[in-house]
């Protein structure tokens, strides 16, 4: 057993671990309201509530039914963006999702982990996704990743690695399959499904 776990509260750190502790649990309520809203099968009333946490998207884009969240503020979706049903969206650190990004149903997002090798701690890092780009279903991309405009991730790929514009990813780790054909990218991704 650690006997190190904890700090001893004094006079001068009470007021301020008080007003920490405060506000993670109203944001973490906030979360279970955005988590309940998600379900609301109306795109419009959902974004309404997603603007409203500091999410910043314009009203072309698009979060399916069932997203979840950490930290919205810290998330930056551009236009003619699909973001597919039951995703999770860490804005921890930065995300940034660019314009006609198309990012299938349960895509995790990640831009904090934990460093196992010291005091198992928080390391935080922004992810950036770039225009054009396509994220396959079930995909997992960790913090301080850069998807290049245009390329595309293959269903189920952990990406641990920047990846480079148009090229097509995939696997676990994800590797290079190939060059994306079209290079010249200039397509509206559309509307959203109603209802989902």
């Amino acid at each position: 057993m650690n006997e190190h776990v904890g700090q001893s509260l004094t006079p001068k750190n009470l007021i301020p671990k008080i007003t920490n502790r405060l506000s993670t649990i109203t944001l973490e309520f906030w979360l279970l309201v955005l988590r309940i809203v998600g379900y609301i099968p109306i795109h419009t009333i959902r974004k309404i509530f997603y603007l409203a946490s500091g999410i910043k998207m314009p009203f072309s884009s698009t979060i399916h039914i069932g997203a979840n969240f950490f930290k919205p503020s810290g998330i930056t979706i551009g236009h003619d963006s699909i973001i597919g049903d039951h995703c999770f969206l860490d804005g921890r650190a930065s995300l940034t999702i660019g314009d006609h990004v198309g990012i299938a149903s349960q895509v995790l997002i990640y831009n904090d982990e934990h460093d196992i090798d010291t005091d198992y701690g928080n390391s935080f890092g922004p992810v950036t996704i770039k225009d054009y780009v396509f994220i396959g279903p079930r995909v997992i991309i960790l913090p301080n990743i850069t998807i290049g405009k245009g390329a595309v991730v293959g269903a189920g790929a952990v990406v641990t690695k920047d990846i480079p514009d148009f090229e097509v990813w995939g696997g676990v780790p994800a590797k290079k399959i190939k060059d994306r054909g079209n290079r010249n990218p200039n397509y509206q991704l559309g509307r959203a499904m109603l209802f989902q």
